[in-house]
C-alpha cells in the first residue's frame, strides 16, 4: 500500500512538474513560431505556413542592434569584472583578517540586500549627474560595481575552505595576494561560474535603470532598444516584436544550450556548499 502511495505521489509529482514546464515554455514557443512566420500566422497555428527570416531582415535594418548588443556587452563586462575583484578583496578581508567590529561591518554590508535598487533611484540619478556621467555606459554599472550578495556568498565559501591550505601556502612562501589567487580563487571557481551566470543573466535583462539613465543610441543597451523598437503608433507587429524579442536573448539561450551541464554542476556545487 505504501509503495503505492509513493508511486502515486511521484506520478503527481513529475506530472506537475511537466506542467509548470509547459506553462513556462509556452511563450518561448509562441515566440518562436512567430518570429518565423509572416504576420498573418502571428494568431492561428497552421502547420502548413511557410517559414520565413524576413522578420529578422527587418528588424536589423530598422533598428542599431549591433551598436546594442556592443553595449550590453560592455556594461555586463564591466559589472562583471568589477564586482568578482570587489566582492573577492571584501570576502577575503572578512574572512582571513578580522578586525574589532569586522562582524557588525558585515552585517552593514548585509542590509544592501534589503534596500531595493528602484529605491535609490533618485539619489542615484542626482550623484551621477552632479558627477556628469549622465547617458554613459559608466553611469548604467556604477550602482551595481559592488554586491552585497557576492560578498556574503563568496565569504561564506571562503570561510569553509580549510585553514590547513592556507597555511602551507604560506609555508611556501606565498605571500597574501598568492594566497587569495593560488588557493581561494581556485577552490570557489564553482561558485564564481554560478555568481557570474547569474549576475549576467540579471544585468543583461536589467531595464529600469537604463532607461532612466540614458538618452541615446551610443549608450543604449539591448533591453532599452527593444522596449523604444516596440513603442509604435501605428498598431503592433507582433512577428517583429518576437523576432527583436529572439534576437536580444539570443546569446542567452545559445550560451545555455552549449553550457548546460557546466551551468546545473555549478549551480549544484553551489549549494552544496
Amino acid at each position: 500500500m505504501s509503495a503505492q502511495r509513493k508511486n502515486s505521489s511521484e506520478i503527481v509529482v513529475t506530472a506537475g512538474g511537466w506542467l509548470l514546464a509547459l506553462i513556462w515554455i509556452l511563450p518561448l514557443l509562441y515566440a518562436f513560431w512567430t518570429a518565423f512566420h509572416p504576420p498573418a500566422y502571428a494568431a492561428r497555428f497552421d502547420l502548413l505556413a511557410p517559414w520565413t527570416l524576413e522578420n529578422f531582415e527587418r528588424v536589423w535594418t530598422a533598428a542599431p542592434f549591433p551598436r546594442y548588443f556592443l553595449n550590453t556587452f560592455l556594461l555586463v563586462t564591466l559589472i562583471l569584472v568589477c564586482q568578482f575583484v570587489i566582492c573577492t578583496m571584501a570576502a577575503y578581508a572578512f574572512v582571513c583578517f578580522p578586525f574589532r567590529g569586522s562582524e557588525l561591518l558585515f552585517m552593514f554590508v548585509l542590509l544592501q540586500l534589503m534596500i531595493m535598487p528602484e529605491a535609490l533611484l533618485v539619489e542615484n540619478y542626482k550623484t551621477l549627474g552632479q558627477l556628469g556621467l549622465l547617458d554613459t555606459i559608466a553611469a548604467m554599472g556604477l550602482p551595481y560595481l559592488a554586491s552585497a550578495f557576492g560578498i556574503f556568498l563568496f565569504r561564506q565559501t571562503f570561510k569553509s575552505i580549510p585553514k590547513e591550505l592556507e597555511e602551507a601556502a604560506r609555508l611556501e612562501g606565498a605571500n597574501l595576494v598568492q594566497v587569495l589567487l593560488r588557493v581561494f580563487v581556485p577552490v570557489a571557481k564553482p561558485i564564481y561560474i554560478a555568481y557570474g551566470l547569474v549576475t549576467v543573466s540579471y544585468h543583461w535583462n536589467n531595464f529600469l535603470w537604463p532607461l532612466v539613465v540614458t538618452n541615446s543610441v551610443e549608450t543604449r543597451p539591448i533591453t532599452v532598444g527593444l522596449q523604444i523598437f516596440a513603442t509604435v503608433e501605428q498598431g503592433v507587429d507582433w512577428s517583429l516584436i518576437t523576432a527583436a524579442t529572439i534576437i536580444s536573448v539570443a546569446p542567452l539561450l545559445i550560451a545555455f544550450l552549449l553550457f548546460q551541464r557546466q551551468f546545473v554542476q555549478s549551480f549544484m556545487r553551489a549549494g552544496i556548499r
